[in-house]
């Protein structure tokens, strides 16, 4: 071998400048292709993505069915904490106005609740109560197990 070609590493040299042209210049099949596997792994992802959230919802449901089969005191948090929620809501808006409207001297007037927290609960437990509209809607029975 010549000084020329062992420098120049003889076709070597043509061969490594077209790969780096090749990987730099893409036929629109190759585009095609790339695109079509990144949409393959896409839908994957998406496909074993439902399939978690649905494998949750089905355990979340297991728990539900468990959690209404308990005894009076286990079922009955919800009704209870509705309840105490009507009562204070009742109590702000409805009660307490009159009472300071009837009332001629306001510092005789029962003290104002703090009812910031019991706002939470309340918009909680009626979100619950949304979806048990959309059953109704839908005509799903919730009472079978």
């Amino acid at each position: 071998m010549s000084f020329l070609t062992k420098l120049l590493g003889g076709g070597d040299v043509v061969k490594s400048v077209g790969d780096t042209l090749d990987n730099l210049f893409t036929s629109d099949e190759e585009r095609l292709e790339a695109e079509r596997e990144v949409m393959k792994a896409r839908r994957n992802f998406d496909y074993l993505e439902n399939k978690l959230v649905a494998e949750q919802n089905v355990a979340q449901m297991e728990v539900n069915k468990q959690e209404a089969k308990g005894n009076w005191f286990q079922s009955g948090w919800r009704p209870a904490i509705g309840w105490i929620g009507a009562v204070t809501l009742a109590y702000q808006f409805i009660v307490y106005p009159l009472l300071l409207w009837t009332l001629d001297d306001t510092s005789k007037a029962p003290p104002q609740m703090d009812s910031s927290m019991m706002f939470t609960i309340i918009t909680g437990m009626l979100g619950i109560a949304g979806m048990r509209s959309f059953d109704k809607l839908k005509k799903t029975d919730t009472k079978t197990p």
